[in-house]
């Protein structure tokens, strides 16, 4: 990233509007660290028409922005994305419109930079499309879960887009494979999750009769010789909860790592499945402008069908 060497100062334009100021920064400082923008904030090096104010700062159109230049060390800069990751990226588009895109993550990709991940999706996505002003996360995804992510390219679509998230009208369905024969008549799994620290600062969730109230619908796909293909729709969006939920009912991820089974471990290496099959195969939501629902689907990749296809003819 070349660094800024002078001061700057930038107009708010009506679609950035809304915005708050440090997310208008990480943008328009591609490579500057979260920390880095909160403390050019917070001394106040940053200032809107002259005066000092503060991260949740929502801009206006017609603000008068001052950026003030910054030198980063390799160390502290956001990785740039490599030719690899952009062309994956700019390949990975499912269907877009003036207000939103959706985009078939790779497993792997953390949506976002931070905790020792020096570039997530979102801070790569915004190094291949700068022809956009505005590029928000409307939900996430799980690291190491492919499939249907959906982002707002304006500020009035991702408030539009978080209401229809907090109001259950976006209806979000993935595919699992699951360790064992899952009973046809299960259809509902309801636990209350409670996120704990397991050390080394990893977060992870458990059923606990004081957690947050967790609600997943299943469905049986196809049942295979050892394994099932199931279909699950959250209808509550806790961190991991469909992998905590299968987990809970005796029928864990294959190649899930945080809680699967050294049986179901075996069971991933013997199909030769070397990531979480995990994907949010479907997204149905309300265009913000029309309200009409449009429904993305994100094609399976190479290594979960070809896994399939083993399950299949396992003995």
């Amino acid at each position: 990233m070349a660094e800024g060497q002078e001061v700057q100062f930038i107009e708010v334009s009506e679609s950035q509007a809304g915005q708050r100021i440090d997310n208008f920064l990480r943008t328009r400082l591609k490579g500057a660290p979260k920390s880095l923008i909160y403390r050019i904030v917070r001394k106040g090096e940053v200032r809107v028409n002259k005066k000092r104010i503060k991260a949740d700062y929502r801009l206006q159109s017609g603000d008068l922005v001052r950026v003030p230049p910054l030198r980063l060390t390799p160390e502290s800069a956001v990785k740039e994305a490599s030719e690899g990751l952009r062309n994956l990226l700019a390949g990975s588009v499912l269907v877009e419109s003036p207000d939103w895109l959706v985009i078939n993550k790779p497993s792997g990709l953390a949506v976002h930079g931070g905790s020792g991940v020096k570039i997530g999706l979102i801070e790569a996505l915004r190094q291949v499309r700068e022809d956009l002003d505005f590029l928000e996360l409307v939900h996430r995804l799980d690291r190491d879960t492919s499939g249907c992510l959906l982002l707002a390219k304006n500020r009035t679509a991702l408030l539009s887009l978080n209401a229809a998230m907090k109001e259950r009208r976006m209806e979000k369905k993935y595919l699992a494979l699951v360790q064992g024969r899952w009973p046809a008549r299960r259809d509902y799994v309801s636990a209350r999750l409670d996120r704990y620290d397991a050390g080394n600062g990893e977060r992870r969730v458990r059923v606990d009769d004081a957690g947050k109230v967790s609600r997943t619908r299943f469905a049986v796909r196809e049942t295979l010789p050892r394994v099932t293909l199931i279909e699950a729709e959250p209808v509550t969006g806790r961190t991991h909860q469909i992998r905590v939920h299968a987990a809970h009912a005796g029928h864990a991820l294959l190649g899930d790592d945080k809680y699967g089974t050294p049986e179901g471990e075996r069971m991933a290496r013997g199909l030769g499945l070397d990531r979480l099959f995990l994907h949010a195969l479907t997204l149905t939501f309300p265009d913000p402008k029309s309200g009409r629902d449009v429904q993305a689907r994100a094609p399976l990749e190479a290594s979960l069908e070809r896994a399939l296809e083993r399950a299949r003819h396992a003995s």
